[in-house]
């Protein structure tokens, strides 16, 4: 099984693995976004041949999704020569429920100047297997291996990965399938307990430097809660050759 089966050219279904953690009739958002990415990069291996790399993913979260047919459509909005600006939306029964934007750059060897600033973290094989099954409910919370250390409440190091393909028979790449996996961050490490305080997030912007590498993806997250219903989850990412970007998601705090 898969989280999503290809209908049409636009249109797929999703399968039980993409039930929600708040709600399990309606879909974890994380495999959408992921399925977004995907229909960004095919829409571009279609239009060019020079696999622009993706530095900026921001997804707008407008509604929840049922675990139902979905239909994902691709706009170039901003052409260019080596630099692109794609929007992709994501409906279902015609109603948008995630709009997608997302700059294309020419990749160019910078080899010589990489460098990275931000701390590493321990790798998956030094962490401890956590269950987070434990806390959420859900066929995708279900469908994932997670290893985590925890350092206090809304703050832990964790290494994500799944054995299930985004798309059953279709060949997504190694950056939809990570994607389908980012939105796990704002759970995985809760400040408050979910059946008291509900906390979901309004958005998530990824900002890579390179694509991710090897099957686990790595995370460095604070939770924090503000004073008058904001919140804010913030993640570094990493593959096993160390941090690759970073990660924010705008949260709804709603105690009671």
């Amino acid at each position: 099984m898969a989280y999503f089966e290809l209908l049409d050219e636009h249109r797929y279904r999703a399968t039980g693995h993409v039930s929600g953690a708040w709600d399990t009739a309606t879909q974890h958002i994380a495999p959408a976004l992921g399925l977004l990415t995907h229909a960004v990069e095919t829409d571009r291996d279609r239009r060019r041949t020079d696999r622009l790399a993706i530095g900026r993913l921001s997804f707008e979260i407008l509604g929840t999704i049922p675990v139902d047919v979905v239909d994902v459509q691709v706009v170039l909005r901003r052409p260019g020569r080596t630099v692109e600006l794609v929007e992709a939306t994501l409906s279902h029964a015609g109603r948008a429920a995630v709009l997608l934007r997302a700059w294309l750059l020419e990749p160019r060897d910078t080899s010589a100047l990489h460098g990275v600033g931000l701390p590493r973290i321990p790798g998956p094989e030094q962490l401890p297997a956590w269950q987070p099954t434990s806390v959420w409910p859900g066929g995708f919370i279900e469908s994932v291996e997670v290893r985590r250390r925890q350092v206090e409440p809304g703050r832990a190091v964790f290494w994500v990965r799944t054995p299930l393909p985004l798309i059953d028979a279709v060949a997504a790449s190694r950056l939809a399938s990570a994607v389908g996996l980012f939105d796990i961050a704002n759970g995985m490490t809760v400040r408050a307990d979910p059946r008291e305080v509900a906390f979901p997030n309004l958005d998530l912007t990824a900002h890579l430097v390179t694509e991710p590498r090897g099957e686990w993806v790595g995370f460095d997250t604070t939770v924090s809660f503000g004073p008058a219903g904001l919140g804010l989850t913030s993640s570094v990412l990493h593959d096993a050759h160390g941090p690759i970007g970073t990660l924010a998601q705008s949260l709804t705090v709603r105690p009671g």
